[in-house]
């Protein structure tokens, strides 16, 4: 069985990385260099493009929100861009404390996270069952990332890999994967208490635990979730499965 480095070095990203190598659905594992996963693209050097052209990356889906990616836009050569855009609840929420005097607090911030990972299943169904038609299309590689690469792309990667058949336990080690991998910006040092910036910043089990949790609260299951909120079903699912994990006996 092949097996690729998962993380991709790059100078302008810090946390672009496979998800291929994975088991999934009847033993068969997730295809090398077909999906990635990244922080922002907005900073890449053009020997980091080169390596990603190297890739064949076709593909790139943006999960940040207006304002982020006008903030920092970037376009690549050969790739097909589309923006899929999920608001940052927690950066805009801890703007509009400080602009009324409000600390917060790591307690604080925990909670503000939870409440992120359980609005990604309540308010955003469009932009996950977007994400999925896009995969659905073709399995001409792809990325998919949005500020830093951990949250609203860490819930995204739980998905297509869970809709794999990756166990639960391996994508959550996938998840925690950030937390050694993402270079934190130098401008964030002193905007916050560091214990705070500590939970912003990083990833933790319970906050991707809270969005399956929220999604089994409103749709009963995984499978139903799938289904019905991101239109993924038996044929779409066999599809996927197709396009996306070996062979067997490859």
């Amino acid at each position: 069985m092949t097996t690729l480095p998962r993380s991709v070095a790059l100078s302008g990203a810090s946390n672009f990385r496979d998800l291929g190598g994975y088991a999934g659905l009847d033993g068969r594992t997730v295809r090398w260099r077909r999906l990635f996963r990244s922080d922002h693209l907005a900073a890449l050097t053009p020997e980091d493009t080169r390596a990603l052209s190297g890739l064949g990356l076709a593909r790139a889906l943006d999960l940040r929100g207006t304002q982020e990616r006008a903030a920092q836009a970037y376009a690549l050569p050969d790739v097909r861009y589309h923006a899929l855009p999920i608001e940052p609840v927690v950066a805009q929420r801890a703007q509009e404390m400080a602009a009324t005097g409000q600390a917060m607090d790591a307690a604080l911030a925990r909670r503000l996270m939870h409440d992120t990972y359980r609005a990604f299943v309540a308010d955003n169904e469009a932009q996950f069952a977007a994400l999925f038609e896009h995969l659905l299309q073709d399995d001409s590689p792809l990325v998919f990332h949005c500020t830093a690469g951990k949250d609203r792309t860490g819930f995204a990667a739980a998905l297509i890999l869970r809709a794999l058949g990756v166990p639960q336990d391996v994508v959550l080690h996938d998840y925690l994967l950030t937390n050694g991998l993402y270079r934190r910006p130098a401008v964030l040092q002193g905007s916050a208490p560091p214990e705070v910036l500590d939970v912003i910043w990083r990833v933790q089990a319970d906050f991707l635990q809270a969005a399956f949790d929220a999604l089994e609260q409103e749709h009963g299951s995984l499978q139903r979730y799938l289904e019905r909120a991101l239109r993924l079903d038996e044929a779409a699912r066999a599809r996927l499965g197709q396009l996306y994990l070996q062979a067997p006996g490859a």
